[in-house]
């Protein structure tokens, strides 16, 4: 190959970058392993007609089989202390051919891998991360958190031990709220007063911890909307979507009147599932909805007065 080959191909674009197709600009793009080639599906122009299958040159029919044949480790993952980079003897005492090991070779790789669980955790700065990423799993795992919120979450307390910000405080206390942080970061509807009940720690700790970790790390988290609460309110009382959705509506009605503003998300929440259940003939009654948004009957029955008149809407309790 000459020079000027060689040149022309370091030049050739990348073909995983092509996100549209360069004549009709659709993102409907399918590739086609047998030909190797990149085809637009709306207009059938071929991009590229040397596409490379990256996947492996091997099937599995089960999920044991897909192990066995894998040859790379798991993702890189912020939940293990090394980011899940370091290697790990197996425990299976049998050599590269499948044999059993004897007595003398077990005993010696006992010993190897208590040494590599040692090294692995160096100092008292990984041994803090390793009890709080712990933490942090375990409290998600209670509250039934999805996993990109535990990734958030070790993300965010890194940062947090990068800059210092862990000395003098409760690892524990700084899970629960790095975790709530994240929660507030990805929208997912918690409150303090959920991770209170599960950790049985003081809600105004938790709370002034997360203010501090958003002020030290210069976090621009957006208030928490009234509308993200309203899938877990519907789901926890049995109401289908056309409730859910005309709660939406309701909500979004007065977002756009600033009626919002002031006021707690959860109170709105349940005021507006509890307008949208009398309007769709599927109603629960307010001491239903108070419990779900853990808010008193009260609460609910001042917010949906309040979005009834500031929005003409008309109910009949």
């Amino acid at each position: 190959m000459t020079a000027e080959a060689r040149k022309k191909g370091k030049d050739k674009p990348v073909i995983e970058r092509v996100t549209e197709c360069p004549e009709c600009e659709s993102s409907q793009l399918a590739q086609d392993y047998d030909r190797g080639e990149l085809i637009c599906e709306k207009c059938g122009l071929v991009i590229d007609d040397q596409y490379i299958d990256k996947g492996p040159e091997w099937r599995a029919f089960d999920m044991q089989q897909e192990q066995n044949r894998a040859r790379a480790g798991p993702a890189m993952t912020e939940m293990m202390h090394d980011r899940g980079l370091s290697t790990k003897i197996d425990e299976s005492n049998r050599d590269s051919q499948g044999r059993s090991l004897s007595s003398s070779k077990k005993a010696q790789m006992y010993r190897l891998r208590k040494w590599q669980r040692r090294s692995r955790v160096s100092g008292a700065r990984e041994s803090t991360l390793v009890s709080a990423l712990s933490e942090i799993k375990r409290l998600a795992s209670t509250m039934g958190l999805p996993n990109h919120v535990k990734e958030r979450s070790a993300a965010i307390y890194r940062k947090a031990v990068e800059k210092n910000l862990i000395r003098g405080r409760s690892v524990k206390i700084v899970a629960t709220a790095v975790l709530y942080t994240a929660c507030r970061e990805l929208e997912i509807p918690r409150t303090l007063d959920e991770f209170a009940e599960v950790t049985k720690f003081d809600r105004k700790e938790i709370g002034r911890t997360y203010r501090f970790l958003k002020w030290e790390l210069n976090m621009k988290l957006e208030p928490t909307k009234p509308q993200n609460y309203l899938q877990k309110f519907c789901n926890e009382l049995n109401l289908g979507g056309d409730v859910k959705r005309l709660a939406e509506e309701i909500l979004n009605k007065a977002e756009e009147e600033e009626l919002l503003s002031g006021k707690g998300p959860t109170g709105l929440a349940a005021a507006a599932i509890y307008i949208a259940g009398i309007k769709t003939g599927d109603r629960r009654t307010q001491i239903e909805i108070a419990d779900v948004a853990d808010v008193t009957e009260v609460t609910v029955r001042n917010r949906y007065k309040e979005l009834a008149d500031k929005l003409d809407l008309t109910v009949q309790v």
